[in-house]
């Protein structure tokens, strides 16, 4: 059954917030309720920040994490370890990795991982821009920090393959993270262990 509302306008605004992930009808409608009460300036200074936010963030041209500047503060910082990079499936995983504060190296954000049935192959994501940043030397170790999941594994396997003969160190991440796991969902605790306790990719 169609939502009937007493304004075209507050219709059109639920339908939008509806849109979010995570976000059903009845959310979208207290939302919408919410921001109708609010101050103009409060309403005005959030439609700003969101206009902002997708206008000037850009992806970094290393690591593809997001940014302010067309180099994340992550790769600009002098006191990284730019020897190890870390590959992780999206920019929720860098952060997740970060909050753990047991890692101090570089990442390579992927955008994604294999995933034929959903019709994303290894030309849909940043594969080809890591082997480059391989080839250019200074990088001694990748750690894979994908999901335990098929795809992940799958993904896994492709960079280990696109990296065989570079003589870089290849690792992954301990199995703490449940299979089928998500990285994002884990504890830090488990997480910063996962890093920590990584071990030699194997091919398998």
């Amino acid at each position: 059954m169609i939502q009937q509302y007493p304004s075209q306008l507050f219709g059109k605004a639920v339908s939008e917030l509806s849109n979010l992930p995570g976000v059903g009808q009845k959310t979208a409608l207290r939302l919408a309720l919410f921001l109708l009460k609010q101050d103009n300036d409060k309403v005005e200074r959030f439609v700003k920040t969101i206009s902002e936010m997708r206008r000037e963030t850009v992806y970094c041209k290393i690591c593809h994490n997001i940014s302010d500047t067309e180099v994340c503060p992550i790769c600009a910082n002098p006191h990284r370890d730019t020897a190890t990079v870390c590959v992780v499936e999206n920019v929720q995983d860098v952060m997740a990795v970060e909050n753990t504060q047991q890692y101090n190296g570089l990442y390579h954000v992927l955008g994604g991982v294999i995933s034929p049935m959903d019709g994303v192959g290894p030309a849909d994501i940043e594969i080809d821009s890591l082997v480059d940043r391989v080839k250019d030397g200074g990088v001694e170790e990748v750690i894979l920090a994908l999901s335990s999941t098929m795809e992940g594994d799958t993904t896994n396997f492709y960079i280990y393959r696109k990296l065989a003969g570079y003589g870089v160190k290849l690792s992954v991440i301990a199995r703490g993270i449940a299979v089928g796991g998500e990285l994002e969902y884990a504890d830090e605790v488990t997480l910063g262990r996962s890093i920590v306790n990584r071990v030699p990719f194997e091919g398998k």
